[in-house]
């Protein structure tokens, strides 16, 4: 079932077409030139046939070579003219296409920025790479091959039909004898190809998914030698592909030899009436050459309109999951237009409450404060809420209830871009993307100069390993730094977050994957990434927060204790058992 069909919308849906002219009326001067092409052309075409008929009937019969000569030169130069205009059409279209669908991706891929990660926990990413470059880029043949094709050839038939019916209205019934099987079986194509194209659209999106899933996922795939099972998955997925793909090609070899033999079986027809009526003088041998012309040219763009309309069903399809995209409207709020040049870095939760799903709360009334300067360590088992706090903090989700303050003021007060600058997040997986070391540290921001990326790196020990690495700072990582080591990574992730200088630093387990060495090396580059600023931390191993100001204890979404280290042993309470725990295990 199409998607069309599973909303209740009709196969053709103007209103998701008109959506488009959004995009396109930044270009409406080409926009109206190639539709005076469009109509030039389908002009054009059937006025040659109409000149042959004349030639033959009146110069070619009374032996006027000087007319012959005329009207030759005549239809070489309308071919000519024809020729140029056809050349534009085709070369306008595909640029007006292809600028419009460059605008529209730009559009999408701005607004994927700005959805909030509840968008992402529950869209496949391989369905999004489908909208933003497959679903897209068969827009670009609703312009090139779908509306201004489907316009030319509709106007083409009616000039056709115009002229015929004023020549000959006998010869016109006759040559359009054959016309309603035409119909007939360009509209049990177009509804055939239309499932089939609804199922290769089903089947690209799943196979994309497929692909970049596990790709991504390679490593436990090989890890788990289960290769033979992911391999047999993708050969049936790859099979659907192939079935859904060859249900279409069934349907074009079926319907273009079919429609072959009913505009052959219209021209005999139409030869067999017209030389009787020649040979009783009722009808020119002009006239007949010319409803041979004419019978060809007609029945040429109705067996492409039944394709011109199954290109534009698919862009309408692609059409409806983009708008989809660009209508979820679950985006961060950025009304907030504070952004004070001082920031001290005070923190207050205050009865916060949060669900990432309706009524399943992760957070419960959680109330804590950071002074300015102060480290805040948060503990507990996994799933208690700690990372849901550093969500919150950042405005990647709004809560349910209470408010977050920094400075005293709310957070939905600032400016959004602002407010994330001004909080350095280290996670425990590091991103990091295609492109070198100077690259993933500044992520593109031309504010930030080289000499800072140098000193922020000198600063937290990472210079020496980098400088060590084939060409240094212009190193190229790889796709997700595949070629640097877990502590590596985490510490370019830490000269990341030091070179926009922020007054909150966030560390999300950033040491819980690497080894003691390297771990005394991030504990000292975590040592003076803190200096005079407020730190959240969160860490399985609590031998690394022992120093915290405060340390808060989660469970289920709630602060079950807070205090520091030793107050909080002393307590015997649910700290002091994680840490036994712990300790068992180092012992």
């Amino acid at each position: 079932m199409s998607d069309f069909e599973k909303a209740g919308q009709p196969i053709l849906d103007w209103k998701n077409l008109q959506r488009l002219n959004h995009f396109v009326r930044p270009y409406n001067g080409w926009f109206y030139l190639l539709t005076f092409l469009t109509i030039s052309i389908a002009l054009l075409g059937p006025v040659r046939p109409y000149l042959v008929q004349y030639t033959i009937d009146v110069y070619v019969f009374e032996g006027n070579y000087g007319g012959l000569v005329w009207l030759t030169v005549l239809m070489v130069v309308m071919l000519g003219v024809q020729s140029v205009f056809q050349y534009y059409h085709t070369l306008l279209s595909g640029w007006l296409g292809q600028t419009i669908i460059k605008d529209i991706r730009v559009a999408v891929f701005q607004h994927i920025l700005q959805l909030r990660l509840k968008f992402y926990d529950n869209t496949p990413i391989g369905r999004l790479v489908t909208r933003t470059v497959s679903d897209i880029e068969t827009l670009s043949n609703v312009f090139t091959e779908g509306i201004a094709a489907m316009i030319a050839d509709l106007l083409q038939i009616i000039f056709i039909l115009a002229l015929m019916f004023y020549i000959d209205w006998k010869l016109t019934l006759i040559s359009l004898s054959m016309l309603p099987f035409l119909f007939f079986s360009t509209y049990v194509f177009k509804e055939k190809i239309k499932k089939a194209f609804d199922e290769v659209r089903a089947a690209v999106s799943n196979l994309n998914s497929f692909v970049q899933e596990h790709i991504t996922g390679m490593s436990v795939v090989q890890i788990f030698n289960s290769e033979e099972t992911e391999l047999q998955k993708f050969n049936e997925i790859n099979r659907e592909h192939r079935r859904s793909n060859l249900k279409s090609v069934l349907y074009y070899s079926v319907y273009f030899p079919v429609a072959e033999v009913i505009s052959a079986a219209g021209t005999g027809l139409l030869v067999w009436y017209g030389a009787r009526g020649v040979l009783d003088e009722d009808v020119t041998l002009g006239v007949l050459i010319a409803f041979i012309m004419y019978i060809s040219l007609f029945f040429r763009p109705i067996r492409m309109i039944a394709d011109r309309f199954n290109t534009l069903q698919m862009g309408i399809v692609s059409i409806d999951r983009i708008i989809k995209i660009l209508d979820n409207h679950d985006v961060t709020a950025n009304e907030g237009k504070l952004a004070p040049a001082i920031l001290r870095g005070d923190i207050a939760f205050k009865g916060v409450s949060f669900a990432y799903k309706e009524d399943k709360y992760v957070l419960k009334n959680i109330d804590f404060k950071a002074q300015a300067g102060e480290t805040i360590a948060l503990v507990g088992a996994t799933g208690a809420g700690k990372s849901s706090i550093i969500n919150l903090l950042n405005r990647f989700y709004d809560v349910n209830e209470g408010e977050i303050l920094l400075d005293g003021v709310c957070v939905k007060e600032y400016e959004l871009g602002y407010l994330r600058n001004q909080i350095g997040v280290v996670l425990q997986d590091v991103f990091l993307f295609s492109g070198t070391i100077t690259e993933n540290i500044t992520l593109g921001n031309s504010a930030i100069g080289y000499d800072q990326v140098v000193s922020a790196a000198e600063k937290l020990g990472a210079r020496k390993f980098i400088e060590k690495l084939p060409g240094g700072f212009d190193y190229n990582v790889m796709e997700r730094g595949a070629t640097l080591s877990v502590g590596q990574r985490q510490l370019i992730s830490f000269v990341r977050a030091m070179v926009y200088d922020p007054k909150i630093l966030v560390l999300d387990e950033a040491t819980s994957s690497v080894d003691s060495e390297t771990e005394e090396l991030i504990q000292a580059a975590i040592e003076k990434m803190m200096e005079g600023r407020t730190a959240i931390v969160i860490a399985h191993r609590l031998s690394t927060i022992k120093h915290a100001d405060k340390i808060l204890v989660l469970d289920k979404g709630e602060i079950k204790e807070e205090g520091k280290h030793d107050e909080l042993l002393l307590k015997n309470g649910l700290y002091a058992r994680l840490h036994k725990m712990q300790y068992k295990e180092l012992v």
